[in-house]
């Protein structure tokens, strides 16, 4: 019996010493540290036709989210965030295509861009000639 007694104290007495630190460092206030260090990059972008965001008939909308990967409702959410990354967020930006050939027929296209990018506001609009020269500009981030 004094055996039992005397290994169950040596027990307690080494777990007390193993776990004693563990349990303070448990205790401590928690680390409010984001778990990503991505500042939000998500936007809506819409397409219309007409002259105007105001005006223009509403065609489609799509969403896309950057950070911390890329997804959305875009058709190609991973290169259209690699090419605004290249273009600093900004779609002004944003380099026409130099293989691509279109008419010069005007039938108006507007496009929108709203949201976030890296923790800064944006809110964009454009108003291209026509379809393709939309397509022509941020081939991947325009085409949806």
């Amino acid at each position: 019996m004094r055996n039992t007694a005397r290994r169950a104290t040596t027990l307690g007495l080494t777990a007390a010493t193993v776990l004693g630190p563990l349990t303070g460092a448990a205790l401590a206030a928690p680390d409010h540290t984001p778990s990503s260090l991505h500042a939000p990059s998500a936007l809506v972008l819409t397409v219309g036709r007409g002259e105007s965001a105001a005006t223009a008939t509403p065609l489609r909308a799509v969403t896309l989210t950057c950070a911390p990967r890329p997804f959305g409702t875009h058709p190609a959410p991973g290169p259209a965030c690699a090419e605004l990354r290249a273009a600093d967020g900004d779609p002004d930006a944003l380099a026409a295509g130099d293989a691509v050939l279109c008419t010069k027929e005007y039938d108006p296209v507007v496009v929108t861009v709203d949201g976030v990018w890296q923790g800064r506001r944006v809110s964009y609009e454009r108003t291209f000639a026509n379809d393709c020269v939309r397509h022509a500009h941020g081939a991947d981030v325009f085409a949806f």
